[in-house]
């Protein structure tokens, strides 16, 4: 398939973050580069449009503060201090994607989590821009199909993967919604390479269906690994360091 390495080796879900470590930090992502493991990152906009690298929309999780992301400067977000498990602040702080692509420099490779619920084309063509002059391996994802077939029209050569599951009311609104987008009945417009989908609705008939490689998330346990072994290509992890094969 397109993108070969998405199925070699576990991929560290928001770097290879630790109780000290915070995800998707600079730190996190050093971690991962020393272990050798591929590495998951989430990228979205700031108010004055550069592309960073944190999961949530709101602050309030990963900094303790108030506000949210597309509202803020990246200066400002700069000063924020990621926090630790015990919730207090470490060293690091929200990176652009461009420090977090200058520090992996093409050792590890990158699945970026395209973080685009709304209208597609923003964030979309700046992280493109951003990749164009990157020479490491990467893969773009998202929930929303039509980011996805952005990439498609717009950097056909990068494989390209959809992300799904069976969403609740409080995750998505709109039934119809909930059930077009876990049935992967967009996969017409996005045309993904892969799927990945949420490790505890796996196996199902929808990505069965689509006879496409499957990545599971978020996988935990060298348990629960194995235990999708015969259901699922490769998995996104945390919380420990899967077992080798």
């Amino acid at each position: 398939m397109k993108g070969q390495w998405l199925l070699d080796k576990p991929i560290a879900h928001r770097g290879l973050h630790t109780d000290d470590l915070p995800e998707n930090s600079l730190g996190a992502f050093a971690n991962a580069v020393e272990h050798g493991y591929p590495i998951e990152l989430d990228v979205r906009l700031t108010d004055d449009e550069v592309v960073v690298v944190f999961h949530d929309d709101s602050l309030g999780r990963m900094t303790g503060k108030d506000g949210y992301v597309s509202k803020l400067g990246s200066e400002v977000l700069h000063d924020y201090k990621l926090l630790n498990a015990e919730k207090k602040p470490t060293q690091y702080y929200i990176p652009t994607f461009e420090e977090v692509l200058k520090l992996v420099d093409g050792k590890v490779p990158l699945l970026i989590e395209i973080k685009n619920q709304g209208s597609v084309g923003n964030l979309e063509k700046k992280t493109a821009a951003i990749l164009a002059s990157y020479n490491g391996l990467y893969a773009v994802q998202s929930f929303n199909p039509f980011s996805i077939a952005y990439f498609k029209e717009n950097m056909p050569d990068v494989p390209r993967g959809i992300l799904s599951c069976f969403f609740t009311k409080n995750e998505l609104a709109g039934a119809v919604k909930r059930h077009v987008l876990k049935t992967l009945k967009m996969n017409k417009v996005a045309k993904p390479d892969f799927i990945s989908y949420c490790a505890e609705n796996l196996p199902n008939r929808y990505v069965t269906r689509a006879k496409l490689p499957v990545l599971a998330w978020t996988v935990r346990s060298n348990e629960k690994m194995e235990e999708l072994g015969d259901v699922a290509n490769n998995i996104i992890f945390e919380k420990f360091i899967p077992n080798e094969k």
